[in-house]
């Protein structure tokens, strides 16, 4: 072997070496992160991450949500409401006849390819299973329909506000509702995306704002799982821990008595960067009657002020820190005033 091809061979390996070692110190320095610690100071608290970082939702339910019931006019004029009395708003459609009911484009299909003038539903009514014979209608072109207005799936954006050891985070700080039912929505399954904030409405007196953001739904942008819709947050697992942690370090939970009225601080990505902004807690409701209105914030950061008019749609589960602690969540903005608005227990989350 020649010197010249012993030495090429020779740089071709440590090249490696260190593209090796490279990964492995950078696999190591990001399992480091979450070596969260063992309180060793009396503290009743759970060390955890605080996020910050904005995040692209996506839900399926099991089936499809009923909204509603409409009329439908046959070629005659007839008016009919088949499925009116028979179904409510809150049902989730699983069935009809013998086929499951996954999605609203199943749905649709099962019913245009009727060729009986009576159906079953399948229905999830509460916590309960029924049946319901419905007689569909034929509009004015001849179609069959069951004058049910449904829905399937819901997106949004919202911010992730803590990250446990095992990369199990919380998110939110309260449940996604339907815009017109405003039932929780029962989720089967859901998934966490990268999103790009493009642009933030600031909010004003009446007009709240929120960020406008892009996600692409697609397995490249998925950064984790939803398991759990809860009047809490949101709750799953993070796949890409790296995407989500920004530069934030370990710090301990605070219980419900070590809040104080007084400054503290929230984190969240208003200019593509997470950061802390500065918070007044002006209000404090241990026994709120909806469990994410506990505390009461009201924004005082001249940046975050100068950039969002205080508190906008997005900010959800934007987490909010007091004395190097965890205590909570943003969750809710007066749409008369924004800047101030709500907050949920980080206890509450914590024990969803």
């Amino acid at each position: 072997m020649s010197v010249r091809l012993y030495r090429r061979m020779l740089l071709m390996f440590l090249v490696l070496s260190l593209s090796l070692g490279g990964g492995y110190f950078f696999l190591k320095l990001q399992q480091n992160r979450l070596h969260i610690p063992v309180n060793g100071d009396g503290s009743t608290g759970q060390y955890v991450i605080p996020g910050g970082t904005p995040i692209g939702i996506y839900l399926e339910t099991e089936g499809v949500l009923v909204l509603g019931t409409e009329e439908i006019k046959a070629k005659d004029g007839t008016i009919t409401n088949p499925s009116k009395n028979l179904v409510k708003s809150g049902d989730y459609i699983v069935g009809i006849d013998e086929e499951d009911i996954s999605d609203k484009k199943e749905l649709i299909d099962a019913v245009k390819n009727l060729q009986e003038t009576s159906v079953v539903l399948h229905l999830r009514r509460d916590e309960e299973y029924i049946d319901i014979k419905v007689n569909p209608g034929k509009n004015e072109q001849g179609e069959y329909k069951l004058g049910i207005w449904v829905r399937d799936n819901a997106q949004g954006i919202g911010t992730v506000t803590y990250i446990t050891e095992d990369h199990s985070y919380g998110a939110l700080g309260h449940g996604i509702h339907d815009v017109d039912t405003n039932e929780l929505l029962e989720i089967t399954e859901g998934t966490l995306y990268e999103t790009s904030i493009q642009h933030v409405k600031k909010g004003q007196s009446g007009d709240p704002g929120g960020f406008e953001g892009i996600i692409t739904y697609n397995n490249y942008n998925i950064l984790g799982t939803i398991s759990q819709n809860t009047e809490e947050g949101i709750f799953g697992k993070i796949n890409r821990v790296d995407q989500v942690l920004s530069d934030a370090r370990p710090c301990l939970t605070a219980s419900k008595n070590e809040i104080e009225l007084g400054p503290a601080t929230i984190r969240c990505a208003v200019g593509g960067t997470v950061k802390e902004y500065s918070i007044r807690i002006i209000g404090l409701d241990y026994y709120a009657k909806e469990v994410n209105k506990g505390i009461m914030i009201q924004v005082d950061d001249p940046e975050l002020l100068a950039a969002t008019g205080g508190i906008v749609q997005g900010m959800s589960g934007c987490p909010i820190l007091q004395n190097g602690k965890l205590i909570g969540a943003v969750t809710h903005v007066l749409v008369n005033d924004p800047t101030k608005g709500y907050g949920i227990f980080i206890e509450e989350m914590l024990a969803h």
